[in-house]
């Protein structure tokens, strides 16, 4: 008798993952990257997966969903399900869980890592010392511990990046639409624009949805100190990414340390790629070996126990209809 297939929409994924699938009697199949609509609907053809294990953003739309016979769940790896339309997928009965969490600890400490890098200028300093710049006493550099830090989504990932930018000394400032409980010595700042007259370092953390796509465009830039700096390690379309060119060309922000981008993968010739005052890395902001690890079997588990009968974890639920109907 053949195994029920999770189609997983990547090369990989971790070893213990693998492991747990096929211990509970599943069979991984597995795709390349850069994936269209038509490449899922002939995976989906192919394999008649009762699970998909999401790695990236592949678009699974309304059209891919309909051709999923026999899609039981979609189980991502990570938080982030933009590409997923989860109404079709209610509407089809098809469970969607995310491994809520599993990343937190990994694209805090990137966020905190490339405010600290554009603060103390670490990247223009490497070019000049390489070239024998030494000791340009012209510049003084501004301590971390002397900035506002913004922090715009306050989930698991928005928190954990305020707590380490709190205790490396940063002022931290919260925006969420959620009402919450500030953190000892931070502050909540329900308005966006009375944020951005605040903070030194704006660093987003917010879904890509309807309301969050194209918030900070050149309105946004425009009411932020001059020198300020951005760093957006959540999904690129919630920047305009023009207006953030605009923004660093003409020297209103200092500089952007960006994870995430309006395409992707984006174009070499972008023009954000030839600035020294942008740090950018290729959506690896999760990608420790200790994340992946974790969003790998949390992806497995989610799967496993739907797959009989139970939820694993139901925070990570997006579309609890699905079970109540079940």
């Amino acid at each position: 008798m053949n195994k029920p297939i999770v189609l997983v929409t990547a090369e990989t994924v971790s070893d213990l993952a693998q492991k747990l699938l096929r211990d509970g009697g599943l069979e991984p199949a597995f795709m390349t990257n850069s994936i269209s609509e038509d490449d899922l609907i002939a995976a989906l053809a192919r394999h008649k997966p009762a699970a998909i294990l999401l790695r990236g953003s592949p678009p699974l739309s309304a059209r891919v969903l309909a051709s999923a016979s026999g899609l039981r769940i979609i189980a991502k790896h990570g938080a982030g399900v933009d590409s997923v339309d989860i109404a079709a997928a209610t509407s089809l009965g098809i469970a969607v869980m995310v491994t809520g969490g599993a990343n937190a600890d990994a694209v805090a400490e990137h966020s905190l890592a490339m405010m600290l890098a554009l603060t103390r200028e670490l990247p223009r300093f490497d070019r000049e010392t390489r070239v024998g710049g030494w000791r340009n006493l012209d510049l003084f550099i501004r301590d971390f511990r002397t900035r506002t830090v913004g922090i715009v989504g306050f989930g698991q990932i928005g928190e954990r990046t305020a707590r380490l930018a709190q205790a490396c000394g940063a002022a931290v400032i919260i925006n969420t639409r959620s009402a919450i409980n500030p953190l000892p010595g931070m502050r909540v700042e329900p308005d966006l624009d009375r944020l951005l007259d605040q903070i030194d370092i704006l660093s987003l953390h917010c879904p890509l949805t309807d309301k969050t796509r194209g918030m900070i465009g050149a309105t946004q830039f425009a009411r932020m100190k001059p020198g300020a700096l951005l760093i957006n390690t959540s999904r690129g379309p919630v920047v305009d990414e023009l207006a953030l060119i605009d923004a660093l060309r003409s020297g209103r922000l200092a500089g952007a340390g960006l994870d995430t981008y309006a395409v992707e993968p984006p174009d070499a010739a972008n023009p954000l790629f030839k600035m020294p005052n942008v740090i950018v890395t290729p959506h690896i902001a999760a990608a420790t070996t200790d994340a992946m690890t974790r969003m790998g079997t949390i992806a497995a588990d989610n799967i496993l126990a739907w797959m009989d009968g139970r939820v694993h974890d139901p925070r990570n639920f997006l579309n609890p209809e699905v079970r109540a109907r079940a």
